[in-house]
């Protein structure tokens, strides 16, 4: 509350008063005697209030306390003639009782000031402080929970430059297309990895992140390209890109489809060692894998000469120092075998329009690109091979050999993580990854059917019966507005493994590119059938079609793969069916291609 300033006009006058004699004293006392005023009128005892600014204090403070504690403060200004300490700064002695008179003692000769050393007058510090001593007091003591970073040492704000270079870590944006030429322009970390960007844009997408998710190195003007592995660093591999280059989003199902079944990747008439193998699968990739093993990928190629249009079949090998071709023939001897490529500062890509582009003798083209190039072709390494199996085993062949544990660490990576999972969790994951079998809930408990053909008959069973249900709903009015021939006629164009209206080398383009693996299908319009469908799968890295066709059975739509003999209502039924049973297929459907917009 504020106070009247009546107390402190009364008390400053008052002492103006008292001390006067003492301040006549100290002028006209000579210089003999000056030491003995000193000790009871002495510049000490003078107001310090002459000598400073006057500071009013603010309303909120307690006036009549203040001037209180001034008049004992100028009761005991003796303690301002103690000598400098060590640091430089005057010893101050504790403060007085208001209203109490002390007694001074008689000052020693060490503690007498000298006429030279200036008088310290803190008159506007005390006030200071003890106004913040009154503003402070009346709010609640709250401990400080980070008291380490509040000391003096630390700051508690970090400042931009604080910390070391090598903790800033820089953000760049990053464009990326889709199949449907669709993009996404995604915010990154320089240390972001080819799998942590796939896993992001899966997220983003709203898509079934089953580990066969890819980023795709596209260079359209070069015609080439090449799926990234999971270790590479996004930032590093653009910045050997072209302008015109991009990332797409892809699967791949063939990525690490080696680890699981390397003996059709690699013939044995193109695989050779320097020391005895047993032929097994785990020894093959282990001689891969083993940087101190020496085991090398032989046969011919077609290769363009560089600077030339022209193509010559050389019998060429792989090994880790490189790729050669030798000039005799088949002769592997050193003075006979020539450097074409280097594998350390190179990536092997696929050739998109070999024949169109480059005049290619077949469309199984690779190439091995430097990454120094960018938009030159002289200097690309371009090989054809004569069948798709061929160009496969020289690209994963290239890649073990460049990487090596690298890829089979990438490999198991997924598998550890799916193993550290509760198991009261429930991860989302993809059909084509999980064991599909035949289930009979006819019972009070379900049992798996393991008979093929009672596995066939169950599902012809559960198909007129959803007919019948269908035709039942339609009877008794359905809330569909379509009439069930019409339904499964269009219900399929909602799945993702159907392309619609493509034509038969976009459908095999499609398949190569997301991995010639078994079972690697999609669904698309027939181009010679208006009312039929083709089935197009993938088996032993070979692509085939299949027609589906419609029939008619007691006034209902059917279709049917094998002309008749096995009848579904719809293509979803029918997809479903042959996932659990090949039936007159090579294999199982098991990987659908997918094309996601971002």
């Amino acid at each position: 509350m504020p106070h009247s300033n009546q107390p402190y006009v009364v008390n400053f006058f008052s002492g103006l008063a008292s001390h006067s004699l003492s301040l006549f004293q100290v002028l006209q006392c000579s210089k003999c005697n000056l030491k003995k005023a000193e000790g009871t009128h002495g510049f000490s005892r003078l107001p310090r209030f002459l000598f400073a600014p006057s500071v009013l204090p603010e309303d909120d403070v307690d006036l009549e306390a203040l001037v209180n504690d001034m008049n004992a403060s100028l009761e005991s200004m003796q303690s301002d003639t103690v000598p400098l300490l060590q640091n430089g700064q005057h010893a101050r002695s504790q403060p007085r009782a208001s209203g109490t008179r002390s007694v001074q003692p008689q000052a020693s000769p060490r503690q007498r000031v000298q006429r030279s050393q200036p008088v310290h007058i803190l008159a506007v510090r005390r006030l200071q402080e003890e106004d913040q001593q009154f503003r402070t007091s009346s709010l609640p003591a709250i401990p400080n929970p980070f008291p380490e970073l509040c000391g003096p040492g630390s700051p508690p704000v970090l400042t931009p430059g604080s910390l070391p270079p090598s903790q800033a870590t820089a953000k760049q944006d990053v464009k990326v297309f889709s199949e449907d030429g669709t993009s996404k322009v995604v915010e990154i970390l320089a240390d972001m990895t080819a799998r942590d960007l796939c896993q992001l844009l899966v997220y983003k997408s709203h898509c079934v992140d089953d580990n066969s998710w890819t980023l795709v190195e596209h260079h359209p003007h070069l015609g080439l390209e090449r799926c990234l592995e999971d270790h590479e660093l996004v930032v590093q591999v653009e910045s050997t890109m072209a302008s015109e280059s991009k990332f797409l989003f892809r699967k791949n199902y063939a990525k690490y489809e080696f680890f699981k079944n390397p003996m059709n990747f690699f013939p044995e008439q193109m695989v050779t060692w320097c020391q005895q193998s047993n032929g097994s699968q785990s020894q093959l990739l282990q001689n891969f894998l083993n940087s101190s093993s020496c085991p090398e990928i032989q046969g011919f190629l077609h290769v363009k000469e560089l600077g030339k249009k022209s193509w010559k079949k050389l019998y060429v090998c792989l090994r880790r120092s490189g790729l050669y071709c030798s000039t005799k023939g088949t002769s592997k001897e050193p003075r006979h075998l020539q450097l074409l490529a280097d594998l350390e500062d190179s990536n092997i890509f696929s050739l998109i329009a070999g024949r169109k582009q480059y005049s290619a003798p077949t469309d199984h083209g690779l190439c091995i690109k430097p990454n120094k190039v960018r938009n030159e072709t002289k200097e690309l390494r371009l090989l054809c091979a004569e069948d798709e199996q061929t160009r496969t085993c020289w690209m994963t062949a290239f890649r073990l050999l460049k990487y090596g544990m690298l890829l089979y660490q990438n490999y198991r990576i997924p598998q550890q993580r799916k193993a550290l999972l509760s198991p009261f969790s429930t991860p989302v994951r993809s059909v084509s990854e999980n064991s599909l079998v035949a289930m009979d809930f006819s019972g009070q408990t379900g049992r798996v059917i393991e008979n093929p053909a009672e596995a066939q008959s169950a599902a012809l069973e559960e198909g007129h019966a959803w007919r019948k249900r269908s035709t039942r709903m339609n009877i008794l009015g359905s809330q569909s507005p379509l009439h069930p021939s019409t339904l499964s006629t269009v219900i399929h164009r909602t799945q993702h493994w159907f392309h619609g209206r493509i034509s038969r080398e976009e459908s095999h383009r499609i398949i190569k590119q997301q991995g010639l693996v078994d079972g690697l299908f999609l669904l698309r319009d027939s181009q010679s059938n208006p009312k039929a469908f083709v089935l197009t799968l993938c088996h032993h890295q070979k692509i085939k079609n299949f027609q589906i066709l419609p029939c008619e059975d007691d006034g209902q739509t059917f279709f049917s793969l094998d002309d008749g003999n096995t009848k579904f209502s719809d293509l979803i039924q029918l997809v479903d069916f042959y996932q659990l049973n090949k039936g007159v297929l090579p294999c199982k459907l098991k990987h659908h291609c997918i094309r996601v917009a971002l």
